[in-house]
């Protein structure tokens, strides 16, 4: 019962303690990437973990490891099974279905939008010298269209005529940045992960962040093509040029949906020093050892029943 109940612990950490001390901890808009790889990696622990408590749960009765227990149920090894034995099993198998199923829901659902939104871009707009495509469109606007073969990045006429070429340009290298670094493969999971738990305000919280936190590395890359200065201009030219006054929360990041709550800290970021290589190590390894606990109190008596 050791690895249960190991297992349960883990996932109610990983459920509530953890990613809350995290989204309010101020260090993540230092290292937005070792903090994304950290979000990840409590995702994928936590679900790893609640499967892996009720798994092993279940399958106690039936012997001392997962490899062992599976093999003599499916032979029959075991006559009886106890009631809250059967009940976790189950609960293993319909949370493992559930997560699956969202995941492929939500991947076809976001694939099936970007490609309608894809054939309407290409027929609205012309190409642009900077790469884009050129929407004819008075409303400051800039973003992305990830895919798997090809990507678009999509500019409105109102933006080149807010925007000089440093800030266009520090926009259009952002917006780059999430094609080539696949931040919608990321979005996506977590997107799904809220699809399929959305009874967990933290499964709400953890989209945000990590939202807020593939905006912060793409303008890290911008940052490397212009200066910070430049590239906060743009952010508050661009805000400042929606529709809605940027006071309101619900005012655009480059036409899109973010808050000025979120705009306030890609801009407040800008002057901040990154955290020291040593620091974003133990970051890592951390994330690292998330992912190692549960898979450990998994597979290890499954290793020794094998040797």
């Amino acid at each position: 019962m050791i690895a249960p109940l190991a297992l349960a612990a883990l996932a109610v950490a990983l459920a509530w303690p953890v990613p809350l001390l995290l989204a309010r901890a101020g260090w993540p808009a230092r290292s937005p990437a070792a903090a994304l790889v950290l979000w990840q990696a409590i995702a994928i622990a936590g679900g790893l973990s609640m499967i892996g408590a009720l798994l092993t749960f279940g399958l106690a009765p039936f012997g001392p490891d997962l490899l062992t227990a599976t093999r003599n149920l499916v032979t029959g090894e075991v006559d009886r099974i106890e009631s809250w034995n059967a009940l976790a099993l189950c609960g293993a198998a319909l949370l493992t279905g559930h997560l699956v199923l969202n995941l492929v829901l939500t991947v076809v659902r976001s694939e099936r939008q970007r490609r309608r939104h894809e054939q309407l871009v290409r027929l609205l707009s012309s190409p642009h010298e900077s790469g884009a495509r050129l929407i004819d469109s008075p409303a400051p606007v800039a973003y992305c269209l990830p895919g798997a073969l090809s990507s678009i990045t999509v500019v409105s006429a109102g933006l080149l005529d807010l925007l000089d070429e440093g800030e266009l340009r520090a926009v259009v290298e952002h917006e780059k940045a999430h094609v080539t670094q696949r931040h919608d493969v990321v979005l996506v999971a977590f997107r799904a992960w809220y699809a399929s738990l959305p009874w967990f305000p933290i499964a709400f919280r953890a989209q945000r962040e990590v939202g807020m936190l593939v905006e912060m590395l793409a303008d890290d890359t911008a940052r490397r093509a212009v200066p910070d200065g430049v590239l906060a201009r743009a952010i508050v030219l661009v805000g400042a040029g929606q529709d809605r006054p940027l006071a309101e929360p619900e005012a655009a990041e480059w036409g899109g949906e973010a808050s000025v709550t979120e705009l306030g800290a890609r801009l407040a970021r800008l002057g901040r020093a990154p955290l020291p290589r040593a620091v974003e190590s133990l970051v890592v390894a951390a994330a690292v050892l998330l992912l190692a606990v549960p898979t450990v109190l998994l597979a290890l008596p499954v290793a020794r029943a094998l040797l």
